[in-house]
């Protein structure tokens, strides 16, 4: 082969390289680094088994199905939520169809808004098993309301929950943690705590503090290298969120008619969470396009993404306004590419 023709290849090669990436980018539902992680990085059922983690929010949605996909690695789990009945079912979910008896498995009902609970549930997680790997700040809720139509209540609550009552119960198991000097704490959050979006205001708010505060935890416990944070960031997945998410007012509650099929399946957001906490991963995306390109965009583009925010603003309000789901723009986006 003459170094002529060498040249050439490489320069193909060059020219190629960009396009495969950004098909391969228009096709992502996670950012590069997790899906390089899922392709080459430590598998889940190499670096979980044999560890107690304790999952928040764990009687439905993300949290259901990540005790069900933890129950088969061989972990004791803890499974909390104020429903204790809903956490009965997902413990016998789990008992069923996983690789856990009776013993791995407790049940803590946990009102995550009642911080005054928090030290007395570590413990009791504590005189169960005896340690806690693995913290799962999982629980919150959403809303759908317009900033002049809603409450103050709504905003107080939204805060409570997703932002000081995660903080709280993060303080409370932390300590065990540096005493150990290992431990980790994931925490999800969502691409709303990224990018902002209307409708979504309180809920935005409560997870742009969640990402500040665990930013700046990270940087105070540099000394504890055995003790990782993992901030997840998921798009639109299927769950109750939505159909839980708090309106105008606290005790008004949406419609459930609510078309999911279009979103992310639970089990895939699952998995790829178990990835990133794998291989310690510090922040990962998680969702469909076009919503992973606007993290980007926001990412390193806030002008650009302030401008098609408002763009994309009003379309959603006016669907809110109709009775419609926000989110249609998206799931015509979805039922186009299939």
């Amino acid at each position: 082969m003459s170094w002529e023709l060498l040249l050439w290849l490489l320069a193909l090669c060059v020219l190629i390289l960009p396009l495969v990436q950004l098909l391969r980018f228009l096709r992502a539902d996670a950012d590069l680094t997790l899906l390089w992680a899922e392709w080459q990085g430590r598998r889940p059922e190499w670096e979980l088994t044999d560890m107690v983690v304790w999952v928040t929010g764990a009687s439905s949605g993300i949290g259901e199905e990540l005790a069900f996909q933890l129950s088969k690695l061989g972990v004791s789990l803890v499974l909390s939520a104020r429903r204790t009945q809903e956490l009965e079912r997902v413990k016998r979910r789990c008992l069923e169809n996983g690789n856990l008896k009776e013993k791995d498995i407790l049940v803590l009902p946990l009102d995550l808004t009642d911080t005054s609970s928090h030290e007395a549930a570590t413990k009791a997680v504590l005189q169960e098993f005896g340690k806690i790997d693995i913290l799962v700040n999982n629980g919150g809720r959403t809303q759908r309301s317009l900033v002049l139509e809603t409450n103050l209540d709504v905003f107080k609550e939204l805060i409570n929950l997703n932002y000081i009552g995660t903080v709280s119960l993060t303080k409370c198991v932390l300590p065990y943690m540096i005493e150990r000097k290992q431990g980790k704490i994931v925490t999800v959050n969502s691409i709303a705590g990224i990018a902002s979006v209307s409708l979504s205001s309180g809920y935005c708010a409560s997870k742009h503090a969640l990402r500040g505060f665990f930013n700046a935890l990270h940087s105070e416990l540099s000394q504890y290298p055995g003790i990782t944070f993992c901030n997840v960031y998921p798009g639109p997945v299927q769950s109750d969120i939505v159909k839980n998410a708090l309106t105008e007012e606290v005790t008004k509650s949406m419609r459930n008619d609510i078309d999911q099929s279009y979103k992310m399946p639970t089990s895939r957001c699952v998995r790829l969470m178990l990835i990133s906490m794998a291989n310690d991963l510090r922040e990962v995306w998680i969702s469909d396009q076009p919503v992973l390109l606007g993290a980007y965009i926001w990412q390193y583009m806030p002008t650009w993404a302030a401008w098609l925010n408002c763009k994309l603003g009003k379309k959603r309000i006016q669907n809110f306004k109709n009775n419609l789901d926000p989110d249609l723009p998206y799931k015509f986006f979805k039922a186009k590419k299939d």
